[in-house]
């Protein structure tokens, strides 16, 4: 077994090696996020600017409300035929490579950079470029351009806003420090428009999601004196409200927001899979709770794929937070 680095590679390390590459692969992860896809093409735009050779690899299509991002025309489940040998795969905001998906091959792990900023980061590649303090990985590309010295126009400041603001809920969030603050003051002044960006992420709502909310609404429950709150969607809520899976993005935040709920959990048990994404208020920590159960994330916002029943993944999910100071 490859022993693993337990430590962040430094800023100019990693700039070095971005110079030096003439190649580059930005990859998201699957069901990808807006700071996963949002790092990965303010990265990917530096690098073009420098005249670097970059395509966009996501195994899943490109969400409806982040289409207003540049260049996801780009973005692609197929890798070039012709990519050189140097070419350098970057993972966004993955803390271990299977987050990619299955159709992106072996690469071996001296061409791959890991940028992110995940507290269970595996450390999987040849450089890591982790950095749990900062609020999304997209904050953490932040730091790399500075150094890159590539000016930040508004195409790649409307990138990096969208971490942000899809990391911190729109700026609600423990995480939304006074750092966070003031860069999404700069990326504002710099051209990111985001009152868009905070409209085409948490609004637009088609009126399919909108009654597929009511339907997970009227099938809340509540555990632990009402602390925990938990619903589920499956296929036929799906086919009854005429949506899909992108339409439950952020649904399990509603819960959360029931008073007195100090964890949700929304089970989503749909097209042959049972995922379960998790949020907490402060108290306990999700992140360590999916992780027991072989998933990961942050300590208030967490996600498990599970290998079972309905019924198995909520008497798992409940224990595993109880574990946790539920």
């Amino acid at each position: 077994m490859i022993e693993r680095e337990a430590t962040s590679t430094s800023t100019e390390s990693v700039v070095a090696e971005l110079r030096r590459r003439p190649a580059f692969v930005m990859v998201s992860h699957v069901k990808p996020d807006g700071d996963t896809l949002g790092a990965g093409l303010a990265l990917g735009l530096a690098l073009e600017r420098l005249g670097k050779r970059v395509s966009y690899f996501q195994q899943d299509p490109v969400p409806r409300n982040l289409r207003f991002l540049p260049r996801t025309e780009r973005v692609t489940h197929a890798l070039p035929s012709d990519l050189p040998p140097q070419t350098l795969f970057v993972f966004c905001d993955m803390s271990d490579p299977a987050r990619a998906g299955n159709l992106l091959p072996a690469i071996a792990r001296e061409n791959v950079l890991d940028v992110d900023h995940h507290l269970g980061n595996t450390y999987f590649g040849g450089m890591n470029y982790v950095l749990p303090s900062e609020c999304s990985t997209g904050t953490v590309v932040m730091r790399l351009l500075r150094v890159l010295g590539v000016e930040i126009d508004a195409e790649i400041a409307t990138c990096v806003l969208t971490t942000i603001v899809t990391d911190t809920g729109g700026l609600m969030h423990s995480n939304t420090t006074p750092e966070a603050l003031e860069l999404t003051a700069q990326l504002m002044r710099l051209g990111a428009n985001k009152e868009r960006i905070s409209r085409e992420i948490f609004a637009n709502k088609r009126v399919a999601a909108t009654k597929l909310l009511g339907r997970i609404i009227g099938a809340m429950q509540f555990a632990h004196g009402g602390r925990y709150c938990f619903s589920c969607v499956d296929d036929a809520m799906l086919r009854e409200c005429s949506a899909d899976g992108e339409d439950t993005e952020d649904m399990v935040n509603v819960l959360l927001g029931q008073e007195g709920v100090e964890v949700a959990a929304l089970f989503k048990a749909y097209a042959g899979e049972l995922r379960v994404s998790l949020r907490s208020a402060g108290h306990v920590n999700v992140q360590a709770a999916a992780a027991s159960l072989g998933g990961g994330g942050h300590f208030r916002a967490s996600g498990l794929d599970f290998n079972g029943s309905l019924a198995e993944a909520i008497t798992a999910v409940d224990k595993a937070l109880v574990q946790q100071g539920l």
